[in-house]
């Protein structure tokens, strides 16, 4: 008999092992959706990073838990997480069943639910089935259900509890420890965000997820010559200065400064040049006083008169 779960009920189960199936209707505007699986102690946090597993990391050290392959059923398509519960290790009180969509928020998301078989009988019919709704629209992580201990037994919960931060969020607020650079370099502020990874290799997507860190080498490209083109002259052209004379050394003669050679003056008695004045005490020329021309000299003593 099939339970049809309303949020917040629960119902016994006597199965070993289970089969949690997320089933939704794909579409052009409807982002992917990944089941992943939290195993939890009685604190309600992961005893460490391996009790996350999801798509990164879709097999429980312990092999008790792991993430089928998806599939297509009809129109639809389902990604599983499978449990074996009789066998887990006591300090496991709780295995959380959670969902993330990649691209965009659970309110794209059309048809999701959440299916549990007895993993024991191939194709029955489900034990019980709970129709997953976003609350908001902008959560893009949801714990679906949880499979719990009670006593000897187990019991599965309908939850529906929406996470807008996506499985980063959802992780690290049940103890996943997450890189905070790689969280720091992510678009928080997108609907579904980007897969990347996460501790241990764990990759997670949500609205917070970070950004992935591959960086893949490309060539670069050859350098096209570029023809040399005549720049015009902006400025004028530098002239060096002229290097300056180094001062003698002290103690040594100075050079005396350079002069002009002396004009060439003749010999007393030789005919002078005829731009040459007349000698002191001969005659002087009529015109002597080119601004007076009746300018005469007075008389010469007797000593120049001749006998």
């Amino acid at each position: 008999m099939t339970h049809a779960m309303l949020k917040g009920s629960n119902v016994p189960l006597d199965a070993t092992a289970v089969r949690a199936v997320l089933r939704w209707t794909p579409g052009a505007d409807v982002p992917d959706v990944d089941a992943s699986a939290l195993l939890l102690a009685a604190d309600g946090r992961v005893r460490s990073d391996e009790d996350f597993v999801f798509y990164n990391q879709p097999r429980h050290p312990s092999g008790l838990v792991r993430r089928l392959p998806k599939k297509r059923a009809g129109d639809g398509l389902t990604d599983t997480i499978e449990a074996d519960l009789a066998a887990l290790d006591p300090s496991v009180d709780r295995v959380l069943v959670t969902a993330s969509s990649d691209g965009a928020s659970f309110g794209h998301v059309r048809d999701l639910r959440i299916l549990l078989y007895d993993a024991g009988q191939g194709g029955a019919e489900p034990l019980a089935v709970f129709d997953v709704k976003a609350e908001t629209g902008e959560e893009t992580a949801i714990i679906c259900g949880e499979l719990y201990r009670r006593g000897e037994t187990w019991k599965f919960r309908a939850v529906g509890q929406g996470y807008p931060t996506g499985l980063v969020g959802l992780a690290t607020e049940h103890g996943i420890s997450v890189d905070e650079d790689e969280a720091e370099g992510s678009d928080s502020g997108s609907s579904g965000g980007a897969r990347s990874r996460a501790p241990d290799g764990a990759r997670t997507h949500g609205r917070s997820a970070p950004a992935p860190s591959a960086h893949v080498s490309q060539p670069l490209p050859p350098a096209v010559p570029v023809a040399a083109q005549p720049q015009p002259q902006t400025t004028q052209p530098y002239v060096p200065p002229l290097p300056a004379s180094s001062p003698p050394s002290y103690g040594y003669p100075q050079p005396a400064p350079p002069q002009h050679p002396p004009a060439h003056q003749p010999s007393y008695g030789y005919p002078q040049p005829a731009s040459a004045g007349p000698g002191y005490g001969y005659p002087q020329p009529a015109a002597a006083h080119p601004a007076d021309p009746d300018f005469t000299l007075p008389p010469m003593g007797p000593q120049f008169l001749r006998s």
